[in-house]
């Protein structure tokens, strides 16, 4: 009589009773054994990264237009033409000339027909703060 096994034991004549090495459930009230889908985990992960990034990039690229703009702004006022020390907290506007050329004033644009361009407070690190100017597309 050969020595037979019940079917629900697994065990092989190499490998001797092996139910716990292999890669599948060896009976019903085992649980069930699932291979992780890692190619949706990466594409979610991918995804989300990716929106971060993007965030972070148009943060960024939101920040640089505003530096370029203030520098802009303090090249076209330092290039203009005043003859006198403007004072820190000061509000000064300015103008073009009949010539053509720029010049800062204290003399507000509702007090003279002169051709506003902006109005700017002098900050105390030295920088032309933009508070009204006219025309957007000076440079």
């Amino acid at each position: 009589m050969e020595n037979k096994k019940p079917d629900n034991i697994v065990y092989s004549e190499d490998k001797g009773y092996n139910a716990s090495m292999l890669p599948y459930s060896t009976s019903v009230g085992a649980p069930v054994i699932r291979i992780d889908d890692l190619v949706s985990w990466k594409s979610r992960g991918i995804s989300n990264v990716n929106k971060q990034f993007e965030n972070k990039f148009n943060e960024l690229k939101l920040q640089y237009e505003n530096l370029m703009k203030e520098y802009e702004w303090n090249e076209l006022v330092y290039n203009s033409k005043f003859s006198f020390e403007p004072v820190i907290g000061e509000i000064y506007h300015m103008y073009r000339a009949n010539d053509g050329m720029n010049f800062l004033s204290l003399i507000g644009p509702n007090e003279w027909n002169k051709e506003h361009i902006g109005t700017f407070k002098l900050n105390s690190d030295k920088k032309w703060i933009a508070l009204h100017e006219k025309e957007k597309n000076l440079f």
